[in-house]
């Protein structure tokens, strides 16, 4: 099965999870689970969340993130993959004050 992100509605979410400014988002869910590609302008933040029945895998495309993990914080870049598993909390926070952050995500519910 493909999955071409090009031909998904693009919405625009304000304030996803609580966060800051807007976030893009081209979504594919089955019921069960979502893959999105999405992209954080300057400034821009998905709030602080607990995955309680889902895990969480984001993999950075473009930008440089920034995520709160539980009681830590995260820096990603390029080709990294941040994973919040199932119980825990996170947020993601575009870094760049002049990049968007473009990102790839994956929720499996469990």
């Amino acid at each position: 099965m493909i999955i071409d992100f090009s031909k998904l509605e693009n919405n625009i979410v304000p304030h996803f999870k609580g966060g800051e400014g807007e976030t893009e988002t081209r979504m594919f869910s089955d019921g069960v689970n979502k893959i999105m590609q999405g992209t954080l302008k300057p400034g821009c933040t998905i709030g602080y969340h607990c995955h309680e029945t889902s895990s969480e895998m984001i993999y950075i495309l473009s930008g440089l993130a920034r995520c709160l993990y539980d009681d830590g914080e995260e820096s990603l870049v390029p080709g990294q993959c941040h994973y919040c598993p199932k119980g825990h909390s996170h947020s993601l926070i575009n870094a760049s004050v002049t990049e968007p952050l473009v990102y790839f995500a994956v929720v499996p519910e469990q």
